[in-house]
């Protein structure tokens, strides 16, 4: 019997150049929506949900029940739709388990309120390496991919893989080590773990930032990768890698959104608590990072 394969409707937050993903068995099946969006004005402070709208009409559109909302980690880059996306539509919140290292590393660097909490408990799943779950009839699995930060996990769901921040399109490489608990030499084997998989496997991807000569896509192939990524293609060792990574990583500036994303997302997506007025607020550490 051939195995069923996983059917994939990606969407593009251009703000942030962010892509989220429903993986699902089949119309009128079952499916779980892979980074989902929240945005956010900087200047203004306001939130809104229009791109976690457009996935939310696809998965009502397509009548699909929601198992599941992934995180592939604490993203620096944009906040979190999850809460959002759970109320609306139901499914588990999971992100791995080394999660909790992140935790503690930022409670401390943004000094945040003594309770709060360092052991996950603010997600409803906390994966494990090699752990194996069900979207409907698809069969899925977890896969510890640490070097952007200690807590990346890819999700694995028949020849569909989800690849967070590890690798973006060929011609963009790979991504960046320096975050607290990154780490270059992690990176490169988590990215040859994912390249030693068929040749014709779909990664789908968390960005892409793509050059002027071309529009952004959402999803590759481990050949394309393995032939022609600009950091980590076939025949670059990991001494080359960390060497290219390191040097590289000491020349990017902060991304633009990750004191707000960060505060946000270690909570699962939700805001801070609000303070006696009602309100919410994120804090701005000066001289910090």
């Amino acid at each position: 019997m051939t195995a069923l394969l996983p059917q994939v409707q990606s969407f593009l937050d251009p703000a942030t150049s962010t892509y989220t993903h429903v993986v699902y068995d089949h119309a009128g099946g079952r499916a779980a929506i892979v980074d989902p969006v929240l945005d956010f004005d900087a200047r203004s402070g306001r939130t809104a949900h229009t791109r976690a709208d457009e996935v939310i009409a696809f998965v009502r559109a397509q009548n699909l029940t929601l198992d599941w909302v992934l995180e592939t980690h604490a993203h620096a880059d944009h906040l979190s739709a999850a809460p959002y996306v759970k109320a609306q539509v139901g499914g588990k919140l999971g992100i791995g388990g080394a999660i909790q290292r992140v935790q503690s590393v930022f409670k401390t660097l943004f000094h945040l309120e003594p309770e709060f909490a360092t052991d996950g408990s603010q997600f409803d799943h906390l994966f494990a390496d090699g752990d194996t779950f069900a979207i409907g009839e698809l069969t899925a699995a977890a896969w510890h991919v640490p070097g952007h930060t200690p807590a990346d996990m890819a999700f694995v769901v028949g020849d569909a893989v989800f690849v967070g921040d590890t690798l973006f399109m060929p011609d963009v490489g790979s991504a960046r080590c320096d975050f607290p608990g990154g780490d270059a030499h992690q990176l490169y084997q988590s990215v040859r773990r994912i390249l030693a998989l068929p040749p014709q496997t779909r990664l789908f991807l968390c960005h892409d930032y793509p050059p002027d000569t071309r529009a952004s896509q959402p999803m590759c192939t481990v050949a394309d990768q393995r032939q022609g990524n600009i950091h980590v293609r076939d025949g670059i060792t990991e001494a080359e890698f960390v060497a290219m990574r390191q040097a590289r990583d000491a020349t990017l500036a902060m991304p633009n959104l990750i004191l707000p994303s960060v505060q946000v997302n270690i909570r699962a997506g939700h805001l801070p608590p609000a303070e006696s007025d009602g309100h919410h607020y994120l804090k701005l550490p000066v001289n910090v990072f």
